[in-house]
């Protein structure tokens, strides 16, 4: 078995053995779309790779620099008639050993939770579970501003989400704000420091006080203000899609249920003012900041995903 750079000409091999991944998940897998741009976009930052088995190509993967110390890797697909004889180990071990040589001090990747073989593959390779998050899906609406708990500023709940003198949520694109509130809340302590990369849309990578500050020159960046700074999300790109495009949200957190509305409610006026169709929001998975995303009204993904990470500096 050989395992090396991936080629243009790899692309239709791989599609073939790719198109029948997840016949029970919506759309299948995106790997026929994405393998050849994977390669086309290959440079120092990037690294695509198959292994070659009897002649034929028998799995593909890559991993991609996050950052100085952050590399991650994704499409880890093994073609049916080659598993259970390494390959995958092969290949996430060549993708290792390119990240460390580049200077990457640690190497994450994502699994759906559903995914059993991938689960089991990740824990077996060595790595840790670090986070677990799920995607929820506020529609882009500009209707006017509403009151965190859609009640008139200062109405108590009677689950005691807002007491009663509350005053009015206010909204403010104040990076250092955001960054404060995220350094503090419990959302950040769920996910271990981690949001939705700037740049690689699938990945996580350590959120920081200069990425803030990039995300409300480049993007925006969304603080709730209720007597303080309540809840906090941003904004880290809008892309084209098929179906629409797309507002993806890197991180959010909150303190109440209705400071999950408010915020909310900011995401759906962002997203708009955007031109989105859609938005994904990265939320930790917990029982608290789920349940408030369905009670706020918002659409939630079916299921979690989970982030696993493993550690370079210990070959």
């Amino acid at each position: 078995m050989d395992v090396r750079q991936a080629r243009a000409a790899d692309a239709e091999a791989v599609a073939a053995f790719t198109a029948d991944t997840w016949t029970e998940f919506e759309g299948g897998d995106y790997l026929p779309d994405v393998f050849a741009e994977w390669v086309a976009t290959d440079g120092p930052d990037q690294h695509t790779v198959v292994a070659e088995r009897d002649g034929a190509v028998a799995g593909c993967c890559q991993v991609v620099l996050l950052s100085g110390h952050e590399a991650w890797t994704q499409g880890l697909r093994v073609h049916p008639d080659h598993r259970g004889a390494g390959v995958a180990r092969a290949m996430d071990a060549a993708c290792r050993r390119w990240a460390c040589e580049r200077g990457a001090a640690l190497v994450r990747n994502m699994v759906f939770s559903w995914n059993e073989q991938g689960l089991a593959a990740a824990r077996s390779f060595g790595y840790r579970p670090r986070a677990e998050f799920r995607w929820v899906h506020p529609d882009p609406d500009d209707a006017d501003p509403v009151d965190g708990d859609g009640k008139a500023a200062g109405e108590a709940s009677e689950d005691g989400t807002a007491a009663a003198g509350d005053s009015p949520a206010v909204v403010t694109g104040d990076p250092d704000e955001v960054w404060g509130f995220w350094q503090r809340s419990d959302a950040r302590e769920a996910l271990g420091g981690l949001a939705l990369d700037p740049d690689e849309s699938w990945a996580l990578s350590e959120w920081t006080r200069e990425r803030a500050r990039e995300a409300a020159a480049e993007a925006s960046v969304l603080a709730v203000r209720r007597d303080g700074i309540r809840a906090a999300a941003w904004r880290t790109r809008v892309g084209e899609r098929e179906d629409g495009d797309l507002a993806e949200y890197g991180a959010a957190g909150w303190e109440t249920l209705a400071d999950a509305r408010a915020l909310f409610r900011a995401v759906e006026r962002d997203a708009a003012a955007a031109g989105a169709d859609r938005t994904r929001v990265l939320i930790p998975e917990t029982p608290r900041h789920v349940s408030d995303a369905a009670a706020a009204g918002v659409e939630l993904a079916d299921d979690p995903d989970f982030v696993f990470e493993a550690d370079l500096t210990r070959r």
